[in-house]
């Protein structure tokens, strides 16, 4: 990388850059890495993510199905689906956030902010 013309400091820039982007590729590796669990009615029905929002699992106990009552259960599996995602954004934040400039509860920022994902958007601002 060291070029001849090249100022002490652009090299020493370059380095850190690489730094940086290593931390970074590392931080993402391990939220991939990572699960999350979310829940809803008492945990009733979990949802289990990967920190890369990639759903794993899905338990429904017993009681929480009532055919008389889906909208209910419909429900609950949106509930306990948010509640991992919430939890999975938040754990990107903490591993990626530092590395990029978007410090705990930040809105903005280059990579998106605290927001959870909509419907058809990438989850966490596009930072994974």
């Amino acid at each position: 990388m060291t070029q001849p013309n090249m100022p002490a400091d652009m090299q020493e820039l370059i380095r850190q850059a690489a730094e940086v982007q290593a931390a970074l590729q590392q931080a993402q590796e391990e939220l991939l890495n990572t699960t999350v669990v979310g829940s809803a009615g008492g945990e009733l029905v979990t949802v289990t993510m990967t920190g890369g929002a990639e759903i794993t699992d899905l338990t429904i106990k017993p009681e929480a199905v009532d055919p008389e009552d889906i909208e209910t259960l419909q429900d609950l599996i949106l509930a306990a689906y948010r509640d991992a995602h919430n939890k999975a954004g938040q754990l990107a934040q903490e591993k990626i956030g530092p590395l990029t400039g978007v410090a705990g509860g930040a809105q903005d920022g280059p990579f998106g902010g605290g927001q959870p994902a909509g419907p058809g958007e990438v989850p966490f601002g596009g930072i994974i």
